[in-house]
């Protein structure tokens, strides 16, 4: 069957190709009544827009690439539908990759997404990653290019975040306030800049509260995972230091402290109380529910893509816009495994 188009749309009606186009667009110029001729005519034929063809006119693909550490993370997954529901209502197509926390694998999706020659891309850098050196490709590149939640200084581009460090201080703060005077801290990597921050937040929040700051209270969980937090409460036990509370960097790390706590009968939170991170749908469904900072992953995602938009048109218009950074609120979930 031969395909429809817009000429034949415009013979049958007897009006030009253009007057067709912008009535499927819905162009204010055009007349109620035409634009209703058009769009019925349109539906009779069976008419589909080649979006090929439209692509190679406006020089977009109408695609945009999303890399992220995890797919299966209730933090990142909220990200991923708060994208996707900006993209969608702008037209986009959303390429979704997943570096699984692996620098080699993030350069390598970087190269795919250029070659697809999508119109933007949206990242949250790996653990691993520290030649950033593909990313500020993308921006020699002039594709528009937005950063979330794990970032990094060195790239000049715009970046939606949280006060990791102010959120982190809030966090310890409360463990203090309930009467916690030796509080370790379950961090994350060393590298990406939210788990520095997070540190520097727990850190100061000692400093400020004429706690001393033990380095030895400090485990480094790689992967910021279940099986990290088990592993590190084990060698909390075991290296025998005596703690009334822990700040962990996410609720998955948190949750694997609880189950070890509860396995060596150390009461939550009598023993000790335990404050994680994110808010995800697993700190309300453990025993005892967690204490947590809430992080907007929704409303990260909608402003991630809402900036890469705003630079995608700009882009079609030749105007350069200077990256900006939206850094979102957080708040203090109290539950029960804090006093």
């Amino acid at each position: 069957m031969k395909e429809v188009t817009l000429k034949q749309i415009a013979e049958n009606l007897g009006i030009s190709i253009t007057t067709v186009s912008k009535a499927l667009k819905d162009y204010k110029d055009v007349s109620k009544a035409t634009k209703a001729a058009v769009k019925a005519e349109a539906k009779r034929l069976n008419f589909t827009p080649n979006s090929f063809a439209v692509n190679l006119r406006t020089k977009e693909s109408k695609t945009v690439g999303l890399i992220i550490p995890e797919v299966v993370h209730h933090f990142f997954s909220s990200v991923i539908n708060g994208i996707i529901d900006k993209a969608e209502k702008k037209g986009y197509l959303v390429i979704i990759l997943q570096s699984n926390e692996s620098y080699k694998l993030e350069k390598k999706q970087v190269e795919l997404l250029i070659s697809k020659r999508v119109d933007g891309i949206m990242i949250s850098m790996a653990n691993t990653t520290v030649d950033v050196g593909h990313l500020n490709h993308i921006r020699d590149l002039k594709i528009p290019l937005v950063m979330f939640d794990k970032i990094s200084k060195l790239v000049a581009c715009s970046k939606v975040i949280i006060n990791d460090r102010m959120a982190a201080y809030e966090a310890t703060k409360h463990l203090i306030d309930s009467g916690c005077k030796r509080i370790a801290h379950f961090r994350g990597a060393l590298l990406p800049q939210n788990s520095i921050d997070r540190f520097l937040g727990y850190k100061k929040a000692l400093e400020d509260h004429g706690l001393t700051f033990d380095p030895a209270l400090v485990y480094i969980c790689e992967n910021v995972d279940y099986d990290n937090g088990r592993s590190a409460a084990l060698q909390l036990i075991a290296d025998g230091h005596k703690i009334d509370g822990l700040f962990a960097i996410t609720d998955m790390a948190a949750a694997g402290a609880i189950t070890v706590f509860k396995e060596r009968n150390i009461n939550v939170p009598d023993d000790i109380s335990v404050m994680g991170f994110s808010n995800w749908f697993l700190s309300q469904a453990i025993t005892p529910a967690l204490s947590t900072v809430d992080q907007p992953g929704y409303e990260m995602g909608k402003k991630s893509f809402k900036l890469l938009y705003k630079e995608m048109r700009a882009k079609r218009e030749d105007r350069y816009l200077e990256p900006v950074i939206r850094v979102l609120e957080t708040k203090i979930i109290k539950r029960q495994s804090t006093k």
